[in-house]
């Protein structure tokens, strides 16, 4: 029997004290943030900066995951990005001295997307449309247009990141296989 929780987030039914418009980007929002925390249960921290193929690893990921919905709240805010995020998106995906932990990027990620889902609470339907400039060529979007690309952007990425995920794992399989066939 199905239940609520086995459900994708947009079938369980409109969420509350969200304006009806924006209903969809919580909906996405939601999905995101279960499935990234189902995805990285049991992930080994050591792989997290694994880059298979030389494509983006898993800390990659966790980190693009929250300043993407960063840097797009803000340019909906008619804001311009600040010092910090403008270092945290150099630092994307670059080994540092204090890379951050597993737990620390996945919460990060998930106080974020608090942070959009509140802000989405108390937006007036009315802005929706309202021009916003995006970057510093300031090119032309709407407060709309940046919450929907922030909900299938960050959608985007948790695909990218589950299939990270099992080629990273699945590599760290093949690799044991083999220590144990040599020795």
């Amino acid at each position: 029997m199905l239940t609520n929780q086995n459900l994708e987030v947009w079938l369980r039914g409109p969420l509350p004290n969200f304006p009806a418009l924006l209903q969809p980007v919580a909906h996405a929002l939601l999905q995101a943030r279960e499935e990234v925390n189902t995805i990285i249960r049991d992930f080994p921290e050591q792989l997290l900066w694994e880059q298979p193929a030389q494509a983006a690893s898993v800390g990659f990921h966790l980190q693009h995951l929250s300043g993407v919905l960063d840097r797009l709240f803000t340019y909906a805010q008619q804001e311009q990005l600040n010092e910090r995020q403008l270092t945290q998106l150099a630092q994307e995906g670059k080994s540092i001295d204090t890379e951050p932990t597993l737990s620390a990027l996945v919460q990060a990620f998930n106080n974020q997307v608090d942070l959009a889902l509140a802000e989405l609470q108390n937006t007036d339907e009315g802005i929706l449309l309202d021009c916003r400039a995006v970057g510093r060529a300031k090119l032309p979007s709407t407060v709309l247009g940046l919450y929907v690309h922030a909900a299938e952007h960050t959608q985007r990425h948790v695909g990218q990141l589950l299939v990270t995920v099992k080629i990273v794992k699945a590599l760290q399989e093949v690799s044991k296989d083999l220590n144990k066939t040599i020795l």
